[in-house]
Parts: structure tokens; C-alpha cells; sequence
């Protein structure tokens, strides 16, 4: 049986409010699960089941019943992901998808792109999870469509969203290490005007980052973290087909962490980090026609960084880009085009003294789908050009056939690249590095993937497998620690997935197998590159009991090398989180959930530690 197709929109940001009305935050967790609407995997809304990529959804219910505490913890759960952390919340950290660095991936909020220009990432262990209404993620090259560094693919959030009565929603709780967490907010909705106003605070004690005491940067103090954060939304439809809106999220966190000072008395120091993170963007979504539908959108996006040593600063670092498109998605006869026009200037300051401070990029990108009987295609084609290094074009096709009513497959072959940092391209030389290389070229990469997917009423079940090869990538090679574009690798691996419910039950389970390996001739050919893991499992299960909801989970982590050497091997690991919440009335819920609960002690980069047996105690409302 053939689905019928959900007509598709424009950009991503204007799509908001339409999946946050497909999808309240209360609906029921078997539907969302089985056939959602997604925007990241063609900047249109497309039924997932309709797709010839390889994407998967987080919504609001899931992450409220997640084993874990931060954005990281629950991305690292999705397959095809793999996390680090330099100690506790709000330290660095970031996400590999199939073995791409963390610099490797882009991050969009409301479809508003956020990063530091500097470092290449985005600062994920600022982002709040009480502000998140859902998370889209595109696995496989996407630069076709968003531009540079998009090799490993994109993570797209989305921030709550209001329909229906105005409401209020809140929740509060208190666990280990002095953790608290209260978040508090009103939305609502009607056929003219949708609006929500959200508001967090997150203050703990956290633990020592540095575990080894050996190690020149210990000290034995605890690392904490608080964050103030916040997001609105507000989107007004005058008339049929016709919407403008802004969206807004900021967040504003500090967190200590173990010196940086090759001397014992550097150890000694509390250094701490403030950093803000912000997302404004406005747009306006216009059907013009029956057929032409155009969206606009114009945003800004900061992260900004201020480093203490005690009471003395020691850096300031800061990026703000400017962002502006025009998405125009066309009805054809035979399936949908997609046109767009994209204008992004980064900016960067502070006291570090780059030679350069800013860069635009301009871009042009179509695109064209369609469903065609049991067939489906997807094209795209996208041009950049950099101030920086000049033109990089990117394309990808993909193709994919409806077998019978539960079987489907696709192939895709898609190309990306990487521009290198302002930090690889213009850091000031020092006495141990020669500075920056101007002359540097993106790294580009090739991507081929062949995927099945089965579906049978509330069970489905996918097989992806891959092969990435990156070129050109950045080095930073002895003995002057120049970056060079010397380096090649290879990204391969499968991943194979099922969800299911069976009445009252649920369960999943996500198990990866990665070869990520360097290939450029030297003493490291053949090695894997640092800190993946060849393989990866993540499972659930959960049963409703009457007013119970209850939910474990299990994930193991094969070993790891920290260094491109593989001479630092950092051990597998096995961790085991429960949840359980408990409806006292229709609207309030009394949560509690364990991580780690076996208390094990493992590292996902060498000497910094992670958090052990936790729990943290709450209670919710949220109306109905």
C-alpha cells in the first residue's frame, strides 16, 4: 500500500510550526515513531518512510524518558554516533557521525546554522534539552544541501513550539552532585497565532574532570556548571498559506574546569569558562501559488567565550554569523523542485590577533524530488563560494525502490567538504607553533550507501551500510605544527536498527560497526583514527503499568585509541540507565531516573573522567 504524500514546504525554519503541530509533545509515541514527517533530509517535509537517506527522530516524549542529562549523552544513544567529553556537563565535547570529527558535522537550530568559526564545532554542551521540542538527524554527506562541513552529516533541533489553549508547563528536581534543574514556560496556540516562552536554570557540582593524579593538569577540586537558559518562538498566519515568525534560543553557562598551565601552580588555579550561545532568526513563509511557495529567512547566530584563571581573564573568543536565504520550492508535474539562494558572513574577535577576522560565503543550490509510483529520487546540486579559498561545488543523487508494502532499499552517492578554521588558517605563530596556514583547501570527501528498511505495523528495522572517503585533510605535522593538507581516510562501517512495540511493551536496539582508519602513507597508515570505536550498541526497553511508565537501558562501547599512534588504548564500557515516572493527576508526573548504575568508570579521551552512579528526582507538569 502506497502512502499518500504529505505536501511539502519550504525551508526548515518555516517548517517549524507545521511539524510542531504534526507532532504535540503528548501525542502517542507509536505514531511519531513509525512514519514522521522530516524537513532536515530535503529542506522539505517529507514522510520518513519516503526518504533515500539515512534519518532518524528524537522527540520531546523520548527525550524526557532518556537515561541521560545532556544533548550529548542522548545524541550518543542514535546510531551512527559516538561522543567524547574533557569531564562533566558544560565541558568540551562533541559528536562523531560514522567516524566524522566533531568539525566534520554541522548543527542547525530552527535551521539556523550555530558553531564557532574558530574550533569548526558547535558547543552541544550548551544546548539544554528542556528547550528542545525534537531532533532530526541526517546521516551521510549533506554539504549538497547545507553547505560546508556537513561530511559526517546534520543535527537539526528544534525548539518547543505552542498550539492550542495557552498553558503554562514546568519541571523541577534535585540529584547527585548537587545537581538541580527547574524549567518553567507558557505556550499555546490557535489558527492565527502560535507562541511559546521557555525558561531554564541548571546549577551542579559536578566532579573532578581530571581522574589521573599523575597527570600535569590534576586538581582534586570539583568542576561545576551552571547555565541560564531560554527560547521563544512566536509565528503569525494572517491567511491561508501565508506565515511570518521568529524564533530564539540563548544560553548562557560556566563551567570550571583543570588547568591548562604546564606548572604545578597553574594546577592549583579554578579556571573557569563562561560561554554564550545564541540563535535569532526571523523568516516568512509565502505561498504565492498553487505551485510556488517561497521562504525567507534572515538570522544571526553568536557563540561566545570568556576564560578566567581565578579572577583574572584570559581570553575572550567570539564568533557571530549572519545568515540570509531565499528557498523557493516549486510543484512540477512530475515530482518537486527546489531553488534557494543562501548569504553567510562569520566574524570573528577577541585577543587572540588573526590576521583575518571575517569571511562570506555565498551560495547557490537545487534540488529535485520525487515519488514516483514504487520509485524515489533525490537530487541535488549546490555551489559555495568562499572569500577564502573560492568555489566548491557538491551534488548527490539517490534512488530508491518500494519492494512490497514492508520492504524498501535506497543508494545514494553524495560528495562534501570542510573549510578550515580560522584558527587552522590565521592562529598567531608562538614559540611552539609556526601559525596558521593561509594557503589551505577544504577537505573533501566521497560518500557511497546502500540501505533497506522493513516496516510492519508498530515494528520497523533498517540496514545502512557505508564507505566515506576524505581527502585532504588538515595536519598539524612536527616539526613546525604547520597545518598541511596531507592527510587521507576511510570511513566505512553498517548499522542495523529495529523499534518495536508490542502492546504495553517497547524496545529497541542500535548496533554499529565502524572502520575508521587513516590511509596516508606513513607510520600511521592503517591505523584507526583516535577515539572511535569499531563497534557500538545501544538498546531499550519500556512497559506502561497502569499510571507507570517505566524504561531501561543499556549501551556498550568497544575500545578505543586517544591517539592517531594507537599506542593510549582507552577500554570498552558497559552502562546501564533506568527511568521510571509516575502520573499522580493528568497533568503532573513524578520522575526519577539512574545512570550508570553499576557505577562504572570508563574515559572517552584519556585521563578526564566521567560521571559515575548518579540519579536525579523530579516532578513535571504539563498539561494535556
Amino acid at each position: 500500500m502506497r502512502h499518500q504524500r504529505t505536501p511539502r514546504a519550504g525551508s526548515a525554519v518555516a517548517l517549524v510550526t507545521f511539524c510542531g503541530t504534526l507532532f504535540p509533545a503528548a501525542g502517542n509515541a507509536a505514531d511519531q515513531l513509525l512514519d514522521p514527517i522530516v524537513v532536515t533530509a530535503t529542506r522539505q517535509a517529507t514522510r520518513a518512510n519516503e526518504l533515500t537517506s539515512d534519518v532518524s527522530v528524537i522527540t520531546r516524549e523520548e527525550i524526557n524518558e532518556a537515561g541521560q542529562s545532556t544533548l550529548e549523552q542522548v545524541l550518543s544513544r542514535q546510531a551512527g554516533i559516538q561522543y567524547t567529553a574533557n569531564g562533566g556537563p558544560g565541558t568540551n565535547s562533541g559528536v562523531m557521525i560514522r567516524g566524522a570529527s566533531s568539525n566534520q558535522s554541522i548543527v542547525l537550530i530552527d535551521g539556523q546554522r550555530i558553531g564557532s568559526a574558530t574550533t569548526g564545532s558547535a558547543a552541544l554542551a550548551r544546548i539544554p534539552l528542556d528547550q528542545i521540542e525534537r531532533i532530526e538527524i541526517l546521516r551521510g554527506p549533506a554539504s549538497s544541501l547545507y553547505g560546508a562541513d556537513a561530511i559526517g552529516g546534520v543535527i537539526q533541533i528544534f525548539t518547543r513550539k505552542g498550539e492550542g489553549p495557552t498553558r503554562l508547563n514546568a519541571s523541577t528536581g534535585y540529584g547527585t552532585y548537587g545537581t538541580t534543574d527547574t524549567t518553567v514556560g507558557v505556550s499555546g496556540g490557535t489558527d492565527l497565532v502560535s507562541y511559546s516562552l521557555q525558561a531554564g536554570y541548571l546549577d551542579t557540582g559536578g566532579f573532578n574532570a581530571i581522574h589521573n593524579k599523575s597527570d600535569i593538569y590534576y586538581n582534586p577540586d570539583d568542576d561545576g556548571y551552571r547555565n541560564s537558559n531560554g527560547s521563544a518562538s512566536f509565528a503569525l498566519r494572517p491567511a491561508a498559506g501565508q506565515e511570518i515568525g521568529v524564533n530564539l534560543l540563548a544560553s548562557d553557562g560556566s563551567n570550571q574546569y583543570d588547568s591548562n598551565d604546564f606548572s604545578a601552580v597553574g594546577a592549583n588555579k579554578n579556571y573557569t569558562n563562561d560561554q554564550l550561545l545564541e540563535s535569532y532568526s526571523i523568516y516568512s513563509r509565502n505561498r504565492l501559488n498553487q505551485v510556488w511557495t517561497s521562504t525567507l529567512r534572515l538570522g544571526t547566530s553568536t557563540d561566545a567565550s570568556k576564560g578566567y584563571a581565578g579572577n583574572v581573564r584570559e581570553y575572550t573568543i567570539r564568533t557571530d554569523m549572519e545568515q540570509a536565504s531565499w528557498q523557493n520550492d516549486i510543484v512540477l508535474p512530475v515530482g518537486e523542485a527546489l531553488l534557494a539562494v543562501e548569504y553567510t558572513k562569520q566574524k570573528v574577535s577577541g585577543s587572540t590577533d588573526y590576521t583575518v577576522t571575517e569571511r562570506t560565503i555565498r551560495s547557490l543550490l537545487g534540488g529535485w524530488n520525487a515519488n514516483i509510483e514504487k520509485h524515489r529520487l533525490q537530487f541535488n546540486l549546490r555551489r559555495d563560494d568562499n572569500s577564502q579559498f573560492g568555489d566548491e561545488t557538491t551534488g548527490s543523487a539517490s534512488y530508491g525502490y518500494q519492494f512490497s508494502p514492508d520492504w524498501r532499499g535506497h543508494v545514494s552517492y553524495g560528495t562534501a567538504f570542510r573549510a578550515p578554521t580560522f584558527n587552522e588558517l590565521y592562529f598567531p605563530s608562538s614559540a611552539f607553533f609556526s601559525g596558521g596556514n593561509p594557503d589551505l583547501q577544504p577537505e573533501q570527501s566521497k560518500n557511497t550507501e546502500l540501505g533497506a528498511n522493513w516496516e510492519r505495523g508498530n515494528h520497523r528495522a533498517s540496514l545502512v551500510l557505508y564507505n566515506n572517503n576524505v581527502s585532504d585533510l588538515i595536519e598539524f605535522r612536527p616539526p613546525t605544527y604547520a597545518p598541511v593538507n596531507v592527510s587521507k581516510a576511510v570511513l566505512r562501517g553498517a548499522t542495523l536498527t529495529y523499534d518495536g512495540r508490542f502492546s504495553e511493551w517497547r524496545a529497541g536496539v542500535a548496533i554499529d560497526f565502524l572502520d575508521a582508519k587513516n590511509e596516508e602513507d606513513g607510520p600511521n597508515k592503517g591505523n584507526r583514527l583516535a577515539r572511535r570505536s569499531a563497534q557500538q550498541m545501544s538498546s531499550y526497553i519500556s512497559r506502561t503499568l497502569g499510571d507507570w511508565d517505566l524504561r531501561g537501558e543499556w549501551q556498550l562501547v568497544g575500545n578505543r585509541y586517544d591517539d592517531p599512534a594507537n599506542t593510549k588504548l582507552l577500554g570498552g564500557y558497559g552502562l546501564v540507565n533506568l527511568y521510571a515516572d509516575y502520573r499522580l493527576q493528568r497533568d503532573w508526573t513524578l520522575f526519577a531516573r539512574a545512570n550508570n548504575i553499576f557505577d562504572k568508570y570508563y574515559e572517552t579521551i584519556d585521563n578526564y573522567a566521567t560521571a559515575g552512579a548518579n540519579v536525579f528526582v523530579g516532578v513535571r507538569y504539563a498539561p494535556k
